[in-house]
């Protein structure tokens, strides 16, 4: 029998991964909007990205415990039609609905998430199980679309809010909706791997053998993800209100920016990287730098420059941490796997509300009112940057993580040899 043909498929889970990063960048684009739309604060719209994430955590935990109740080819095919649902919802409610459109913000969100948090689970086995020269290309091609799919929908935000006005966000939010059919349509029309459960039972056996190793990857992928989603879902507001630069310029030089580096940093790896331990203690380390640069400068462009050079520093610190457990721990499986997404998607749930929540308290405070007055800043500038400042709190941990991890692993390989 001929083996199938999966190159159709392979190009559906880079169009479902790419068409999967209007769930994360989008709504954030669009945070300054719904709030001067709906009267919307910084708190709760910082728990619209908690939702995001602990809805995808809580897909991550189920579909890996329950995973044999599931159909993983089905689940595959039609998670993003679920995306499309969920931004369907997410323009539709508020707009003919706007007494309730925090609520429909909300389911919208829930809804869309599910879908993220299946394609985190299942995208990547499903890649790893194609037949390839070269997997750990695939692998790293799959997460670079991510941060290529950012840049691509803040682009085209940042021109249509600019031309078509702000009023109209719910248009393009359905334009964005209807991109996932496409990959929906591959998949219907495309073979599927078999990723069967053979290798669930061994992975679970493996696991136990390592279990600090595990821990140690999940603590390092979990401050690695607050130290890009915070950035990643805050920068087009910092730029806006903190840093007071046309929303459309600061999008699209600081939110693409930093997007466009998170991908160039990816593919560089792919291509040129080595010693991804080392990568990882040097992302984290200048991670903490660019925080404490944003929250602590007064000046417009060195804050700027430290919001876009985030990006070359927190690019490998989620996929980094899956290829350094890969190559210190073989053969896993899917459930380490899954493990790892759930504390990366704990991560990206907890640092932009953490840095919602601070900046709305600083805001209010009057010790915000009297050094913005000092520093000629606004409560509200100030309350932003003491969100970044302590965000710094992540990396810095991160760091201290990774130089754990790589003295444990050595210390592993010596007793080994």
């Amino acid at each position: 029998m001929s083996q199938p043909n999966y190159k159709r498929t392979k190009f559906a889970c880079y169009a479902a991964y790419f068409t999967m990063s209007s769930i994360f960048c989008l709504p954030p684009l669009l945070f300054m909007t719904l709030r001067e739309t709906f009267g919307i604060s910084y708190t709760l719209l910082g728990t619209l990205v908690l939702v995001n994430f602990c809805t995808q955590l809580g897909v991550d935990l189920i579909f890996t415990v329950f995973s044999k109740k599931f159909n993983t080819q089905k689940v595959v095919r039609i998670m993003p039609l679920i995306t499309s649902a969920g931004l369907v919802i997410y323009a539709l409610l508020p707009t003919f609905f706007p007494n309730i459109a925090y609520l429909g913000l909300l389911i919208g969100t829930v809804i869309f998430s599910v879908s993220a948090g299946l394609s985190e689970v299942l995208l990547s086995p499903v890649i790893a199980a194609i037949p390839s020269d070269n997997p750990q290309r695939d692998m790293s091609t799959l997460h670079s679309l991510y941060a290529f799919g950012v840049f691509f929908v803040t682009v085209v935000s940042t021109l249509f809010l600019k031309f078509c006005g702000t009023e109209h966000w719910m248009y393009l939010t359905l334009i964005f909706a209807a991109l996932p059919v496409i990959a929906a349509v591959l998949f219907m029309i495309s073979p599927m791997p078999d990723m069967g459960g053979a290798e669930n039972t061994a992975s679970t056996e493996g696991t136990k053998k390592r279990a600090m190793g595990i821990v140690l990857c999940v603590a390092c992928i979990f401050f690695g993800s607050c130290a890009e989603n915070a950035m990643s879902n805050w920068v087009s507001s910092y730029m806006e209100n903190a840093l007071q630069i046309d929303k459309a310029l600061g999008d699209l030089l600081g939110m693409a920016g930093f997007a466009i580096l998170l991908g160039l940093a990816r593919i560089g790896y792919a291509k040129f990287g080595k010693n991804i331990s080392r990568v990882l203690l040097i992302g984290m380390i200048g991670a903490t730098v660019c925080y404490l640069v944003v929250g602590l400068s007064t000046g417009v462009a060195p804050a700027f420059i430290a919001c876009v050079l985030t990006g070359i520093f927190v690019a490998m610190l989620w996929p980094g941490t899956l290829i350094m457990m890969e190559e210190k721990m073989p053969g896993l499986g899917v459930a380490a796997y899954a493990l790892m997404a759930a504390g990366g998607d704990l991560g990206a749930s907890l640092s932009p509300q953490l840095l919602g929540i601070v900046t709305d308290t600083v805001s209010a405070s009057s010790f915000a009112a009297e050094l913005g007055a000092t520093l000629n800043l606004t409560a509200e500038q100030i309350g932003l940057k003491a969100g970044m400042l302590v965000t710094a709190i992540f990396p810095l941990l991160g760091t201290v993580v990774v130089i754990v991890a790589m003295r444990y692993f050595k210390k592993r390989a010596d007793e080994r040899t």
